[in-house]
């Protein structure tokens, strides 16, 4: 297969199509060099034709609790209680920084999203 820019809506769907097939390829093999680079050029694609926005605080902690299949009484054992997770999440209260650095720890969120105003 050739390797070339992705340009075009048709060209990102068959890339999306090729990492889908690719997606449980055997380590160390070629079918895994072409996933990584293939990974590459539909990253770039994708930040040119649909740029993700920077999530505040409050809606990257949302995003990173959906992602991992979690809810709010479990970012509770994180930040305290329940009644003060309500409030974080309704921006009825801020982070403290004790909040923010448990939360970059256990979310795995940057502290350059965690630390932005809201």
């Amino acid at each position: 297969m050739e390797i070339k820019p992705i340009r075009t809506e048709e060209e990102y769907q068959n890339a999306l199509k090729l990492i889908d097939d690719l997606i449980d390829c055997e380590e160390n093999s070629k079918e895994e060099e072409l996933l990584e680079v293939t990974s590459l050029l539909v990253w770039d694609y994708e930040e040119k034709y649909y740029p993700i926005g920077k999530l505040s605080p409050i809606e990257a902690i949302k995003t990173r609790i959906e992602e991992l299949d979690l809810k709010q009484k479990d970012l509770a054992t994180i930040i305290g209680d329940k009644s003060r997770v309500s409030d974080i999440l309704t921006k009825k209260r801020r982070l403290t920084l004790k909040m923010i650095r448990k939360i970059n720890k256990r979310l795995n969120i940057p502290l350059e999203t965690l630390i932005q105003e809201y």
